[in-house]
């Protein structure tokens, strides 16, 4: 469906509801058109449709807004300079999660909210994408810390409601917990708690989002870079925008503009000439990633510091370490990790580990800025989580701060603020009752991968993966191999991804350079130990005929892959912000002008 006329039939009440929507049956959904055609057609739409909303940026905040609004009957544009979850959202600690300790500042209201969100995602909106996870709390105080945690864990179930999606909290003793988790020292713990949350594979949900609403009209569009803002007498009606793959400038018509920039925000609305704009403080947060053999433990670990806590959390064959949360005061494309940040998380999890982790038990190492709602030289981990939507101009909105767990409220709240700028009436959202695509007909998901033709020779283990990154659209994938059976191998170094995915992310889920693959729509630039290096070539030769690259266009990509390994290892052995940065920063994405 067109975005025009999902508008006309949105305004008629002809649009589906929820409920209706939620029957399709995911083969039903068109693939989007493959390669430069597709992208082509976008663009063109693009500088000649008058859209009700634009949306400026990718990435689970943006990819919800643009649902939420699509979903409601308007017609919708998103544009993103770089990739879809380039940003925050690819990089988070990929949890799901009401945020226990927010309830020490007593934010009730937000970790209420989050976990209401977190029941959505688990059971309707993301079964596919969002798991629950078993957490362990190690006690050192056996009485006072029973009681603290205890009292604070028992609000927390309180508040999922009594129809919660995970299992509520038992305390258990140091002998079980020792079971659960032989990694632990005796000393580090006199008991513990288990708890659940949830987890989410961070940017293939933006990608779904994104597709989610192209499914539902919306025009939704990468490599796309807002260089100014289109005026029609005291109002804003649209961007200025450039194709940065080609470069071709276009201008993009819209009743509303919505800046959902995380991080760029306060950037953006100075673009506008927004007199009074959000202000947003960029906090760094930095993960490590380690073999799950170099930690025995059957649940995930949340241990306290300092300032915060850290989480041990399984993924995949790997467990993910995190994170740090300190100011960043350079530039926001490429953020990067120091020598001493690592240690810092090495010397934390070390504390209560027999076996301690070193150095070169790293496997991957990625960073994340956090769009914090304030200013000033305060800590970063006492500012709130909580969001902000402001309608900054006449036809301009902007939403920041927020959660990646609350995504949707802060969609909802930025739509109904656009809502009221528009010349007519708008439906109410209905995206809590959504299920993104691969949801829906994942009872029977499993079966029918298993008949598929081009299951043949594949491991279980190989099905389960795919239905655990696609759903119930793993079938698609397959369909690939039916046609070219060499699509059915693994990649090289990266055995647990087949050659398929990498053809399919090029065709259907937007990828344009071998970095949105290895970083994004697979985690290859982090959970294999050479990180991707050895894949590179492979990917690069899978995308060309899609992209129609030539041997230069894929030795180009090959080439700055390998550089920005080069770079971001230099930067992890820099001891601060400044030289950190100064390695990290001269190999941007492929989509950036140099510096």
């Amino acid at each position: 469906m067109r975005s025009s006329d999902a508008t006309r039939l949105g305004r008629a009440g002809l649009v589906p509801s929820a409920t209706e929507g939620d029957a399709l049956n995911p083969r039903d959904v068109p693939l989007p058109a493959p390669g430069r055609e597709s992208r082509g057609r976008s663009l063109a739409r693009l500088g000649t449709e008058v859209f009700d909303v634009v949306v400026i940026g990718g990435g689970v905040t943006g990819c919800g807004v643009a649902l939420d609004a699509a979903s409601r009957g308007l017609a919708v544009a998103l544009v993103e300079k770089r990739d879809f979850a380039a940003g925050t959202s690819s990089r988070s600690s990929k949890l799901i999660h009401g945020g226990l300790r927010y309830l020490e500042r007593m934010d009730i209201g937000l970790v209420r909210e989050a976990l209401h969100e977190r029941r959505l995602l688990l059971e309707t909106i993301a079964p596919h994408l969002v798991k629950a996870t078993p957490f362990l709390f190690p006690l050192k105080r056996p009485v006072w810390d029973r009681f603290l945690m205890g009292s604070g864990l028992f609000m927390y179930d309180a508040l999922a409601g009594v129809h919660a999606a995970v299992p509520r909290h038992r305390h258990l003793s140091r002998a079980a917990c020792l079971r659960d988790a032989p990694a632990l020292r005796e000393d580090a713990l006199r008991g513990g708690i288990r708890y659940y949350d949830a987890q989410v594979d961070d940017a293939r949900f933006s990608v779904m989002l994104a597709r989610t609403a192209i499914a539902h009209g919306a025009l939704c569009v990468p490599a796309v870079d807002v260089t100014g803002f289109l005026h029609r007498e005291d109002r804003i009606a649209g961007v200025r925008a450039r194709d940065v793959e080609s470069g071709d400038e276009l201008e993009v018509r819209a009743r509303t503009v919505i800046n959902a920039t995380g991080v760029w925000t306060t950037e953006v609305e100075r673009l506008a000439g927004v007199k009074a704009p959000l202000m947003v403080r960029q906090s760094k947060g930095v993960h490590i990633v380690v073999p799950k053999a170099r930690i025995d433990s059957a649940s995930a670990l949340i241990l306290p510091t300092e300032k915060s806590v850290l989480f041990v959390l399984p993924w995949g064959d790997q467990w993910i370490i995190g994170t740090t949360d300190t100011d960043w005061r350079f530039g926001l494309d490429h953020p990067s990790a120091t020598r001493g940040d690592i240690e810092y998380l090495l010397d934390h999890v070390n504390a209560v580990l027999r076996d301690p982790l070193t150095f070169t038990d790293i496997t991957g190492v990625y960073v994340g800025l956090r769009p914090l709602l304030g200013k000033g030289a305060g800590d970063t981990a006492k500012l709130s989580r909580e969001h902000a939507v402001q309608r900054s101009a006449p036809g301009l909105v902007s939403v920041a701060g927020g959660k990646y767990t609350t995504y949707r409220v802060m969609a909802r709240d930025a739509v109904d603020a656009a809502a009221r700028d528009l010349p007519f009436a708008v439906a109410a959202g209905r995206t809590a009752t959504l299920p993104l695509l691969g949801a829906v007909g994942l009872a029977g998901a499993e079966y029918r991968l298993r008949v598929h033709p081009g299951a043949t020779g594949l491991a279980p283990q190989r099905l389960r993966h795919l239905l655990g990154r696609y759903g119930s659209l793993a079938t698609n994938v397959l369909d690939l191999v039916v046609d070219e059976p060499h699509l059915a191998d693994p990649l090289l170094g990266a055995e647990k991804y087949l050659a398929a995915e990498v053809r399919y992310a090029a065709l259907h889920e937007g990828a344009l350079h071998v970095d949105d693959v290895l970083t994004r729509r697979t985690h290859i630039g982090f959970d294999v130990r050479d990180r991707g290096e050895l894949a590179v070539e492979q990917v690069a030769q899978l995308m060309a005929p899609v992209l129609g690259w030539d041997q230069a266009a894929v030795d180009r990509e090959i080439t700055h892959y390998r550089a920005r390994l080069v770079a971001e290892r230099a930067a992890q052995s820099m001891l601060d912000d400044a030289a950190s940065d100064s390695a990290r920063s001269p190999v941007r994405d492929l989509r950036l002008p140099a510096v």
